[in-house]
């Protein structure tokens, strides 16, 4: 009797998989509305499961109304598709803790949520008073364009401080090959529209900044991930990744890394480019978080010449997370569809953010700005690091500079618990695998430093992980 239920149970379990095989592709149009469903032979096979177990998932499928039945033909997936969500897609996570609830949680948070997960500083940090000022000077400045639509590529005042800027850090990127954008998800948006087609292959880090996922899965990609290190990515991984998948893009923060902290090592950098070279590979480099460094990292665009990197970057998480305002740095051949794809999905950015910026970069309030909040950082990192590691956790690398400490819990903790028990506390952490695409850093949580000066934060982490501790020798004990 005991043996035929655990037979039921696997059963159970390999036909569930199977199920959500399916449910998970046609969640993604990976199969469209009329596509034919992998015939019985072929799922078994692929699966390395029975004959039975595949009829049975699909016999439920049918009686579902998911997949129909043709006589003589196979199974197909029936009716139109639902709509598009991404809460359908990749890893299944409770909604609690995945990446875009934790996002809610964090924007949606009132006053007395601390929100040592989220990807932001505090206003406090964040110069308002310029910002105010520049409004005013822009308001007055009767050159100032606050009712007309702007130039295709944006002000161009900006691009030319721009070019300066990426100048500095050996990116040579004149005006003429820098867009203005509505904020740096914008400028990678626009690029996976212009480089991607959907079902291309797309490489990310293990752990990576988890809205990289979402928008990609938005972009109906498939995502291959490769473990990250301290130095950057895992080298002999990256190319076995290379040969086995024939990737299109590489989406990547070559300043710091976003979860991690880490900075990409010179070493690394060259031999990443030496393999994008041999196998046609094309690399995003995400720059939103540079401005925040001490001495600049290695730039993947500077040792290419933006051949095959293209550059992006924003002012949402130094500047004003209110005034929207990125740009994309590429190649010159590429900047015209670019341009097309940018007028025909929003016609423009904001211009009058744009102007913002550029008087705060041009009067000196930015690079005073960076002065005072780098070393206040430093401070941070050293307190939150300190307090982490009296709290018993492990941290991973330590940053040479940034927001993001990437530690982890003792005792095998999971972070989803953690983070899930800590919410009734009125405090929300980042668990690691809302950051990592193969769900292999349970046991990570991402604090940022300057969200963490608050006692409460770590009273509540310590609460949070005894009451998962404790849950998880009960369950244990069942």
């Amino acid at each position: 009797m005991a043996d035929n239920e655990n037979s039921r149970t696997a059963s159970g379990t390999r036909v569930g998989a199977v199920m959500d095989s399916l449910r998970e592709r046609i969640a993604s149009r990976s199969l469209m509305p009329g596509a034919r469903v992998p015939s019985i032979r072929a799922m078994t096979e692929t699966l390395g499961i029975s004959k039975s177990t595949v009829v049975e998932a699909y016999d439920r499928l049918v009686a579902e109304g998911v997949i129909v039945a043709r006589r003589g033909s196979g199974f197909f997936v029936s009716g139109h598709a639902p709509p598009f969500a991404l809460a359908d897609v990749g890893p299944r996570l409770d909604r609690e803790v995945d990446p875009l609830w934790l996002t809610r949680q964090s924007l949606e948070a009132g006053e007395k949520v601390l929100k040592p997960g989220c990807g932001w500083m505090p206003p406090s940090w964040l110069p308002e008073d310029g910002v105010r000022r520049a409004l005013r000077a822009v308001a007055r400045d009767p050159q100032s364009p606050l009712a007309e639509y702007g130039t295709p590529c944006g002000l161009p005042a900006l691009r030319q401080q721009l070019a300066w800027r990426l100048a500095q850090h050996g990116v040579d990127a004149p005006p003429e090959q820098i867009i203005l954008t509505d904020g740096g998800t914008h400028a990678l948006d626009l690029v996976c529209r212009f480089l991607l087609e959907p079902g291309d292959t797309v490489l990310i880090d293990d752990p990576c900044y988890f809205n990289f996922q979402a928008l990609l899965r938005a972009h109906r990609v498939q995502i291959v991930s490769v473990p990250f290190t301290p130095n950057g990515p895992d080298i002999a991984a990256f190319e076995r990744a290379l040969v086995a998948h024939r990737p299109r893009l590489y989406v990547t923060n070559s300043a710091i890394h976003n979860p991690t902290g880490a900075t990409l090592a010179p070493a690394v950098a060259h031999r990443l480019l030496k393999l994008a070279g041999e196998h046609d590979l094309l690399i995003v480099e995400d720059e939103i978080f540079a401005d925040l460094e001490d001495e600049a990292a290695p730039r993947l665009a500077a040792f290419d010449g933006l051949a095959r990197v293209v550059s992006i970057g924003s002012f949402s998480k130094t500047l004003s997370a209110a005034v929207r305002c990125g740009y994309i740095a590429a190649r010159a051949e590429w900047i015209e569809p670019l341009i097309d794809l940018k007028l025909a999905t929003t016609f423009g950015n904001g211009q009058l953010a744009a102007s913002v910026v550029h008087r705060m970069l041009v009067d000196g309030t930015y690079r005073r700005h960076l002065e005072a909040t780098r070393a206040k950082l430093a401070d941070a990192m050293g307190e939150t690091i300190r307090r982490l590691g009296y709290a018993g956790l492990d941290i991973w690398t330590r940053p040479r500079a940034g927001v993001f400490v990437w530690a982890r819990l003792p005792d095998s903790l999971d972070a989803a618990d953690v983070a899930r028990h800590a919410l009734a506390g009125n405090v929300v952490f980042a668990p690691g695998n809302v950051f990592s695409a193969s769900q292999s850093a349970a046991g990570f949580l991402r604090f940022n430093v300057s969200q963490c000066n608050r006692p409460k934060v770590y009273e509540e982490l310590q609460r949070a992980m005894e009451v998962a501790s404790a849950s998880r020798k009960e369950r244990e004990r069942v």
